[in-house]
């Protein structure tokens, strides 16, 4: 992840959060130190580890941070993921939306890894545009902690004609021409294909990739005989985890997979902060 702008990012769910202040934490005067553990509830994949270390040093930067299991790496229940040592009130400020962040990219890396457990060959699997607005950059990146791989980042970056782009055009050939001549030869074009007939017009104008969208594996594997090795395939629409061996057993290329960041459920993680005194309530009454 781009470091300015994780710490521009997280600057601003920190300040959405905590506001003029917190509340809660600003129950506590005195200065102590406490140690947190960050533990998982369930198995999974660890995605988000710099949200940690870089979240508490907005905070503070006199806070510790130690993180135990490495980015991509898999983690069975009851796993000490973390460690954050520094002033209560400041741990305690940060807890939400560092668990927050940590729970969905952990997520979103623990069901990546599963579809490309799923894949055969050298099929890929990768991501798309379907992500929550404000946490692209991050569940991207849990993307690829779970082994998967970035489809474009946004608009600027590839063009991408679809059908109702090339519902503007009176062909494919004339759609990819006007997109290579307006954005230049260092952009790719990828064209969405439904149909026999649309793939091999794509191949003679020139695409540089070719989408299969909402085709069956057996579709595909006879349109990929029209398609050269120079030319990127991509299968996509609808497919499930239960249908990525089949789909990948076509020799696609890529299967791109939306619900890896629309989908997904955020892993069960909780923060445990050690040291603090508790009162005896009742005692203290009488």
């Amino acid at each position: 992840m781009n470091p300015l702008l994780l710490k521009k990012q997280l600057q601003e769910f920190l300040i959405e959060d905590i506001g003029s202040g917190d509340l809660s934490a600003s129950l506590f005067e005195d200065h102590t130190e406490v140690t947190a553990t960050i533990i998982a509830k369930e198995n999974g994949v660890m995605a988000g580890g710099q949200i940690l270390s870089i979240g508490y040093e907005l905070i503070d930067s006199s806070i510790q941070t130690s993180i135990f299991v490495n980015e991509g790496e898999e983690f069975a229940a009851g796993t000490v993921l973390a460690e954050i040592t520094g002033r209560r009130q400041c741990v305690l400020s940060g807890e939400r939306v560092i668990l927050n962040l940590l729970q969905r990219l952990s997520g979103i890396a623990s069901i990546t890894a599963k579809a490309v457990s799923c894949c055969e060959g050298e099929t890929r699997i990768c991501d798309t545009r379907k992500t929550t607005p404000g946490l692209r950059m991050f569940e991207k990146y849990a993307v690829r902690c779970g082994g998967g791989y970035n489809h474009r980042f946004g608009l600027y970056d590839t063009v991408m004609l679809k059908d109702n782009h090339l519902a503007g055009f009176p062909s494919i050939r004339e759609a990819v021409e006007t997109a290579r001549r307006k954005c230049g030869h260092t952009v790719k074009i990828e064209v969405e294909t439904e149909t026999e007939e649309q793939v091999i017009e794509a191949v003679l104008a020139g695409a540089d990739i070719i989408m299969f969208d909402n085709c069956s594996p057996q579709e595909i594997k006879q349109r990929l005989t029209h398609v050269p090795s120079s030319i990127i395939t991509e299968a996509s629409g609808g497919i499930t985890l239960d249908e990525i061996k089949n789909y990948s057993e076509t020799g696609v290329d890529y299967i791109s997979l939306g619900y890896l960041t629309h989908s997904y459920k955020a892993l069960d993680i909780s923060m445990n902060v050690k040291g603090v005194v508790k009162h005896d309530f009742i005692k203290n009454f009488f």
